[in-house]
């Protein structure tokens, strides 16, 4: 069963992205009521419709879906907890960011308190939310996701992984890694090049069809890691890698950029061929990243 689009919502937390899903929920017609600790940032919300509650308690009191997007796991609990008579026997959505286990651990606390848990990873930025290229991940309670899925889809794509509350912070995390790792290896390349009077925008170019490209790969590689077999008949063993990735190094130093970015890599490479792994593929970097150290494998 799900809510129709007449349901009501609260959103704890008018930052940025809690503006933004308060907004998705005020022109898709929900009854929308909103709270932040402070003033004067609710004022185009209310203006275009939302009802403004003065405390955590007063929002609470109104019924309906609770949203709650604030700075951190802390800052939860100091909203929160203050409000968790009101909130009991509520559904609760935490979109904060949050790790895994500070997810698991709201979920308990929610459990304690008679309130009904759902975690998410918001997968967009602010301006994309109610569009079709957004999505939300979420995880823990079964019941919060099917009875407010419709609710939940007004903001963006819902994927539901499981009751483990800590799921989806885990992919929402291991995703934003990826995409921090390489927005880093787009910036040391840019700054390579800036040596030789390239500006970054012409680079972007380069490196956005480069990257599209190669990721194309990725599949490929992830049967490699999942198999743990890492022999390899072609050329693209570590030690062929580390050769390359050495290169790379000095022609980052001699242009005058730090090698912040591309050392990391340079340190597993030469663990894995330290470690007698040189003639396998260069995905056996991933056993590397196990707890810092070699995998059982």
């Amino acid at each position: 069963m799900t809510h129709s689009p007449d349901a009501s919502v609260t959103v704890l937390g008018l930052g940025a992205m809690g503006r933004a899903l308060a907004s998705a929920f005020v022109h898709a017609g929900l009854s929308t009521t909103v709270w932040n600790r402070s003033v004067g940032k609710d004022t185009e919300l209310v203006d275009a419709g939302a009802q403004r509650a003065t405390t955590v308690a007063d929002a609470a009191a109104t019924g309906g879906l609770v949203i709650v997007c604030l700075l951190n796991h802390a800052s939860i609990h100091e909203v929160l907890d203050p409000a968790a008579h009101e909130l009991r026997g509520r559904a609760v959505v935490n979109l904060t960011s949050t790790t895994p286990e500070e997810a698991r651990e709201l979920a308990a606390w929610a459990a304690d308190h008679g309130i009904d848990y759902l975690d998410g990873g918001i997968m967009a930025t602010p301006d994309m939310i109610g569009g079709p290229h957004a999505s939300i991940l979420y995880s823990g309670s079964t019941h919060v996701f099917e009875e407010h899925r419709q609710t939940l889809e007004l903001l963006g794509t819902a994927e539901y992984f499981g009751d483990d509350a800590g799921l989806a912070a885990l992919c929402d995390f291991a995703l934003l890694a990826g995409m921090y790792i390489m927005f880093a290896g787009f910036y040391h390349g840019a700054a390579m090049v800036r040596s030789a009077g390239m500006s970054a925008k012409d680079f972007a170019g380069r490196a956005e069809a480069w990257l599209t490209t190669v990721a194309g790969s990725f599949a490929e590689h992830a049967v490699r890691m999942d198999s743990g077999d890492y022999s390899t008949s072609d050329e693209q063993t570590l030690v062929f890698t580390k050769s390359a990735v050495d290169a790379i190094v000095r022609a980052s130093r001699d242009g005058g950029v730090a090698p912040h970015v591309i050392g990391p890599v340079k340190a597993l490479v030469d663990q894995q061929v330290a470690d007698g792994h040189g003639m396998e593929a260069f995905e056996r970097i991933y056993e590397g990243l196990i707890t810092g150290q070699e995998s059982d494998r």
